[in-house]
Protein backbone atom coordinates (compact mmCIF):
# COMPACT_ATOMS: atom_id res chain seq x y z
CA UNK A 1 0.00 0.00 0.00
CA UNK A 2 1.06 3.56 -0.03
CA UNK A 3 2.24 5.93 -3.39
CA UNK A 4 4.84 8.52 -4.06
CA UNK A 5 3.55 11.68 -6.08
CA UNK A 6 5.74 14.55 -6.81
CA UNK A 7 4.36 16.42 -10.57
CA UNK A 8 2.61 19.36 -10.61
CA UNK A 9 -1.33 19.61 -10.88
CA UNK A 10 -2.83 20.57 -13.92
CA UNK A 11 -6.47 21.91 -13.22
CA UNK A 12 -9.20 19.93 -14.72
CA UNK A 13 -13.04 19.34 -13.99
CA UNK A 14 -13.17 15.98 -12.26
CA UNK A 15 -14.64 13.09 -13.47
CA UNK A 16 -18.67 12.74 -12.49
CA UNK A 17 -19.67 10.73 -9.68
CA UNK A 18 -21.69 9.73 -6.41
CA UNK A 19 -22.01 12.56 -3.90
CA UNK A 20 -19.12 12.54 -1.22
CA UNK A 21 -20.26 10.80 2.32
CA UNK A 22 -21.14 14.06 4.78
CA UNK A 23 -18.89 14.73 7.43
CA UNK A 24 -18.64 13.78 11.12
CA UNK A 25 -21.31 16.31 12.76
CA UNK A 26 -23.11 17.68 9.10
CA UNK A 27 -26.21 17.74 8.52
CA UNK A 28 -26.27 15.64 5.56
CA UNK A 29 -27.42 12.46 7.02
CA UNK A 30 -28.53 11.06 10.03
CA UNK A 31 -25.18 8.73 10.17
CA UNK A 32 -21.60 10.10 11.92
CA UNK A 33 -18.84 9.00 10.50
CA UNK A 34 -18.22 7.44 13.81
CA UNK A 35 -19.43 8.19 17.38
CA UNK A 36 -18.55 11.64 18.68
CA UNK A 37 -16.15 10.07 21.67
CA UNK A 38 -14.14 8.28 18.83
CA UNK A 39 -10.25 8.61 18.93
CA UNK A 40 -11.17 9.95 15.35
CA UNK A 41 -12.58 13.25 17.14
CA UNK A 42 -10.62 13.25 20.14
CA UNK A 43 -8.54 16.29 21.40
CA UNK A 44 -4.93 15.79 21.22
CA UNK A 45 -3.71 18.91 21.72
CA UNK A 46 -3.31 18.59 25.82
CA UNK A 47 -1.33 15.08 25.16
CA UNK A 48 2.18 14.59 26.44
CA UNK A 49 4.73 14.75 23.47
CA UNK A 50 5.77 10.92 23.27
CA UNK A 51 9.60 9.83 24.20
CA UNK A 52 10.01 8.69 20.62
CA UNK A 53 8.92 12.01 18.71
CA UNK A 54 12.34 13.04 17.95
CA UNK A 55 13.36 9.99 16.31
CA UNK A 56 10.26 9.44 14.80
CA UNK A 57 10.02 12.98 12.96
CA UNK A 58 13.69 12.66 11.86
CA UNK A 59 13.01 9.46 9.61
CA UNK A 60 9.67 10.66 8.15
CA UNK A 61 11.99 13.80 7.41
CA UNK A 62 12.06 17.19 10.01
CA UNK A 63 12.78 19.38 6.54
CA UNK A 64 9.89 17.68 3.98
CA UNK A 65 6.46 19.76 3.87
CA UNK A 66 3.28 18.59 4.18
CA UNK A 67 1.75 17.80 0.73
CA UNK A 68 -2.05 17.73 0.26
CA UNK A 69 -2.32 14.57 -1.44
CA UNK A 70 -5.65 15.76 -2.83
CA UNK A 71 -6.77 18.76 -4.61
CA UNK A 72 -9.41 20.17 -7.52
CA UNK A 73 -7.30 18.72 -10.76
CA UNK A 74 -5.63 15.64 -12.26
CA UNK A 75 -2.15 13.83 -11.64
CA UNK A 76 -1.19 11.14 -14.56
CA UNK A 77 -4.11 11.53 -16.17
CA UNK A 78 -6.73 11.02 -13.05
CA UNK A 79 -7.92 12.86 -10.06
CA UNK A 80 -5.97 13.76 -7.13
CA UNK A 81 -7.33 12.21 -3.65
CA UNK A 82 -9.27 9.10 -2.72
CA UNK A 83 -13.23 9.79 -3.36
CA UNK A 84 -16.56 8.29 -1.59
CA UNK A 85 -19.48 6.84 -2.71
CA UNK A 86 -22.44 7.23 -1.70
CA UNK A 87 -25.72 4.41 -1.96
CA UNK A 88 -29.01 4.15 -0.91
CA UNK A 89 -30.79 1.13 0.51
CA UNK A 90 -31.92 -0.48 -2.82
CA UNK A 91 -28.05 -0.50 -4.23
CA UNK A 92 -27.38 -4.53 -5.15
CA UNK A 93 -24.81 -5.80 -3.24
CA UNK A 94 -22.46 -7.97 -5.53
CA UNK A 95 -19.29 -10.56 -4.74
CA UNK A 96 -16.15 -9.81 -4.30
CA UNK A 97 -13.21 -11.44 -4.33
CA UNK A 98 -10.03 -11.02 -2.12
CA UNK A 99 -6.52 -11.77 -1.85
CA UNK A 100 -6.24 -11.28 1.92
CA UNK A 101 -9.30 -12.64 2.58
CA UNK A 102 -8.55 -14.43 6.12
CA UNK A 103 -8.15 -10.36 7.00
CA UNK A 104 -11.07 -8.99 4.91
CA UNK A 105 -14.47 -8.90 5.63
CA UNK A 106 -16.28 -11.03 3.46
CA UNK A 107 -18.60 -10.16 0.66
CA UNK A 108 -21.21 -9.37 -0.76
CA UNK A 109 -20.50 -5.61 -0.51
CA UNK A 110 -22.96 -2.72 -2.20
CA UNK A 111 -20.70 -1.33 -4.92
CA UNK A 112 -22.34 -0.01 -7.75
CA UNK A 113 -20.83 -0.35 -11.32
CA UNK A 114 -20.36 3.83 -11.22
CA UNK A 115 -18.61 3.23 -7.99
CA UNK A 116 -16.09 6.06 -7.68
CA UNK A 117 -12.36 4.21 -7.51
CA UNK A 118 -9.23 6.16 -6.30
CA UNK A 119 -6.65 7.13 -9.21
CA UNK A 120 -3.00 5.60 -9.31
CA UNK A 121 -1.88 2.63 -7.95
CA UNK A 122 -4.07 1.69 -4.56
CA UNK A 123 -7.33 2.15 -6.41
CA UNK A 124 -9.12 2.55 -3.02
CA UNK A 125 -12.87 2.30 -3.10
CA UNK A 126 -14.78 3.40 -0.43
CA UNK A 127 -18.77 3.33 -0.48
CA UNK A 128 -20.99 4.69 2.34
CA UNK A 129 -24.72 3.10 2.84
CA UNK A 130 -26.65 5.65 4.75
CA UNK A 131 -29.45 3.57 5.06
CA UNK A 132 -27.59 1.23 7.20
CA UNK A 133 -25.20 3.44 8.68
CA UNK A 134 -22.18 1.38 7.40
CA UNK A 135 -18.74 2.27 5.52
CA UNK A 136 -17.73 -0.55 2.96
CA UNK A 137 -13.88 0.27 1.84
CA UNK A 138 -11.75 -1.51 -0.46
CA UNK A 139 -7.82 -1.86 -1.29
CA UNK A 140 -6.88 -2.52 -5.08
CA UNK A 141 -10.57 -2.87 -6.20
CA UNK A 142 -10.93 -3.72 -10.02
CA UNK A 143 -14.35 -4.53 -11.15
CA UNK A 144 -14.96 -7.86 -13.58
CA UNK A 145 -16.92 -7.65 -16.50
CA UNK A 146 -19.57 -9.49 -14.39
CA UNK A 147 -20.19 -7.20 -12.18
CA UNK A 148 -18.43 -8.35 -9.15
CA UNK A 149 -15.22 -6.77 -8.04
CA UNK A 150 -11.38 -8.18 -6.67
CA UNK A 151 -9.57 -6.30 -3.96
CA UNK A 152 -6.64 -6.91 -2.41
CA UNK A 153 -8.30 -6.60 1.23
CA UNK A 154 -11.57 -5.32 2.25
CA UNK A 155 -13.72 -3.80 5.30
CA UNK A 156 -17.03 -3.09 6.60
CA UNK A 157 -17.42 -0.54 9.58
CA UNK A 158 -20.48 -0.07 11.37
CA UNK A 159 -20.39 3.67 11.28
CA UNK A 160 -22.76 4.05 14.97
CA UNK A 161 -19.92 1.80 16.71
CA UNK A 162 -16.54 2.26 18.33
CA UNK A 163 -15.23 -1.63 17.29
CA UNK A 164 -11.81 -1.81 15.86
CA UNK A 165 -10.84 -4.40 13.49
CA UNK A 166 -9.26 -7.80 15.23
CA UNK A 167 -5.98 -7.36 16.43
CA UNK A 168 -3.82 -8.10 13.58
CA UNK A 169 -5.83 -7.67 10.92
CA UNK A 170 -5.54 -5.08 8.14
CA UNK A 171 -8.38 -3.14 6.25
CA UNK A 172 -8.38 -1.23 3.03
CA UNK A 173 -5.57 0.92 4.90
CA UNK A 174 -2.16 -0.73 5.61
CA UNK A 175 -3.06 0.15 10.00
CA UNK A 176 -6.25 -1.80 9.88
CA UNK A 177 -7.94 1.79 10.41
CA UNK A 178 -11.06 3.05 8.17
CA UNK A 179 -9.47 5.10 5.23
CA UNK A 180 -12.94 7.58 5.20
CA UNK A 181 -12.40 8.80 8.51
CA UNK A 182 -9.12 10.58 8.02
CA UNK A 183 -10.16 12.01 4.83
CA UNK A 184 -10.19 16.04 4.21
CA UNK A 185 -13.47 16.59 2.70
CA UNK A 186 -14.29 20.19 0.52
CA UNK A 187 -17.38 20.55 2.74
CA UNK A 188 -16.22 20.62 6.82
CA UNK A 189 -13.02 22.70 5.51
CA UNK A 190 -15.38 25.27 3.86
CA UNK A 191 -17.32 25.38 6.93
CA UNK A 192 -14.11 26.34 8.62
CA UNK A 193 -13.73 23.38 10.64
CA UNK A 194 -12.56 19.65 10.37
CA UNK A 195 -13.43 17.96 13.80
CA UNK A 196 -11.78 14.71 13.24
CA UNK A 197 -8.17 13.55 12.44
CA UNK A 198 -6.43 13.56 9.48
CA UNK A 199 -4.88 10.41 7.80
CA UNK A 200 -0.89 10.74 6.46
CA UNK A 201 2.07 8.59 5.32
CA UNK A 202 5.21 7.83 5.64
CA UNK A 203 8.27 5.72 3.90
CA UNK A 204 9.42 3.82 6.27
CA UNK A 205 7.77 2.33 8.77
CA UNK A 206 7.97 0.13 12.45
CA UNK A 207 7.14 -3.38 12.05
CA UNK A 208 4.65 -2.76 15.05
CA UNK A 209 1.12 -1.33 15.49
CA UNK A 210 -0.07 1.26 18.38
CA UNK A 211 -3.78 1.77 19.02
CA UNK A 212 -5.90 2.53 17.54
CA UNK A 213 -4.44 1.21 14.86
CA UNK A 214 -4.52 -2.59 14.29
CA UNK A 215 -1.74 -3.82 11.93
CA UNK A 216 1.22 -3.00 10.80
CA UNK A 217 3.33 -2.49 7.51
CA UNK A 218 7.33 -2.01 7.89
CA UNK A 219 9.45 -4.91 8.08
CA UNK A 220 12.01 -3.13 10.62
CA UNK A 221 12.07 -3.09 14.25
CA UNK A 222 14.01 -0.47 14.58
CA UNK A 223 12.24 1.84 16.97
CA UNK A 224 13.40 5.06 15.69
CA UNK A 225 11.07 4.52 13.05
CA UNK A 226 7.18 5.13 13.35
CA UNK A 227 4.64 2.34 13.75
CA UNK A 228 1.59 2.38 12.61
CA UNK A 229 -1.47 4.34 14.43
CA UNK A 230 1.76 6.84 15.22
CA UNK A 231 -0.27 10.20 16.09
CA UNK A 232 1.57 13.67 15.39
CA UNK A 233 -0.34 17.51 15.92
CA UNK A 234 1.03 20.68 14.90
CA UNK A 235 2.79 22.41 17.54
CA UNK A 236 0.18 25.11 19.38
CA UNK A 237 2.21 28.06 18.71
CA UNK A 238 2.15 27.85 14.77
CA UNK A 239 1.03 30.77 13.14
CA UNK A 240 -1.49 30.11 10.53
CA UNK A 241 -2.66 33.26 9.72
CA UNK A 242 -0.69 33.65 6.60
CA UNK A 243 -1.88 30.52 4.84
CA UNK A 244 -4.58 30.33 2.51
CA UNK A 245 -8.02 29.70 4.41
CA UNK A 246 -8.12 26.46 2.92
CA UNK A 247 -4.68 25.50 4.53
CA UNK A 248 -5.53 27.38 7.43
CA UNK A 249 -8.57 25.23 8.33
CA UNK A 250 -6.46 22.25 7.81
CA UNK A 251 -3.60 23.12 9.92
CA UNK A 252 -5.99 24.20 12.90
CA UNK A 253 -7.41 21.10 13.08
CA UNK A 254 -3.69 19.67 13.05
CA UNK A 255 -3.77 21.60 16.27
CA UNK A 256 -6.32 20.13 17.51
CA UNK A 257 -7.32 16.93 16.59
CA UNK A 258 -3.69 15.37 14.66
CA UNK A 259 -3.21 13.04 12.18
CA UNK A 260 -2.59 9.66 11.98
CA UNK A 261 0.17 7.45 10.43
CA UNK A 262 -2.09 5.03 7.97
CA UNK A 263 -0.21 3.65 5.79
CA UNK A 264 3.25 3.67 4.13
CA UNK A 265 4.02 6.67 1.30
CA UNK A 266 5.66 9.45 0.65
CA UNK A 267 6.20 11.99 3.91
CA UNK A 268 3.65 14.00 5.98
CA UNK A 269 1.58 13.31 2.46
CA UNK A 270 -2.49 14.12 3.73
CA UNK A 271 -5.07 12.21 2.69
CA UNK A 272 -8.42 14.04 1.23
CA UNK A 273 -11.29 13.62 -1.49
CA UNK A 274 -10.82 15.56 -4.75
CA UNK A 275 -13.20 17.95 -5.45
CA UNK A 276 -13.24 20.72 -7.89
CA UNK A 277 -13.75 23.50 -5.57
CA UNK A 278 -10.28 23.05 -3.96
CA UNK A 279 -7.52 25.56 -4.40
CA UNK A 280 -4.15 24.14 -5.42
CA UNK A 281 -2.44 26.45 -5.16
CA UNK A 282 -3.65 27.57 -1.53
CA UNK A 283 -3.25 24.38 -0.53
CA UNK A 284 0.25 24.48 -1.36
CA UNK A 285 0.86 26.40 1.25
CA UNK A 286 0.73 23.34 3.53
CA UNK A 287 4.15 22.74 2.61
CA UNK A 288 5.69 25.63 4.62
CA UNK A 289 4.34 23.51 7.71
CA UNK A 290 7.90 21.11 8.13
CA UNK A 291 8.36 18.28 10.00
CA UNK A 292 9.96 20.05 12.60
CA UNK A 293 6.82 21.69 13.29
CA UNK A 294 5.22 18.32 14.10
CA UNK A 295 5.27 16.68 17.28
CA UNK A 296 4.25 13.38 18.37
CA UNK A 297 1.54 12.36 21.04
CA UNK A 298 1.20 9.42 23.93
CA UNK A 299 -2.84 8.55 23.18
CA UNK A 300 -2.62 6.13 25.47
CA UNK A 301 -3.99 8.00 28.14
CA UNK A 302 -7.30 8.31 25.60
CA UNK A 303 -7.78 4.31 25.38
CA UNK A 304 -10.62 2.96 27.35
CA UNK A 305 -10.10 -0.40 26.01
CA UNK A 306 -7.54 -2.08 23.32
CA UNK A 307 -10.34 -3.86 21.33
CA UNK A 308 -12.41 -0.17 21.31
CA UNK A 309 -12.13 3.16 19.92
CA UNK A 310 -13.88 4.96 22.10
CA UNK A 311 -11.44 7.81 23.43
CA UNK A 312 -11.36 9.37 27.24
Amino acid sequence: MGRTRGAALVVAVLVAGACAAPGPGSSGGPCPLFPADNVWHARVDGLAVHPRAGAWRASIGAGAGLKADFGSGTWDGGPIGIPITEVTATAPAVPVEFLYADESDPGPYPVPADARREWGRDHHVLVVDRAACRLHELYDADRRPDGSWSAGSGAVWDLRSNALRPAGWTSADAAGLPVAAGLVRYEEVASGRIDHALRFTAPRTQHAYVWPARHRAGVSSDPSLPPMGAWFRLRSDYDTSGLHPQARVVAEALKVHGMVLADNGSSWFLSGEPDPRWDDDGLRDLMAITGADLQAVDTAPLMVHPDSGRAR
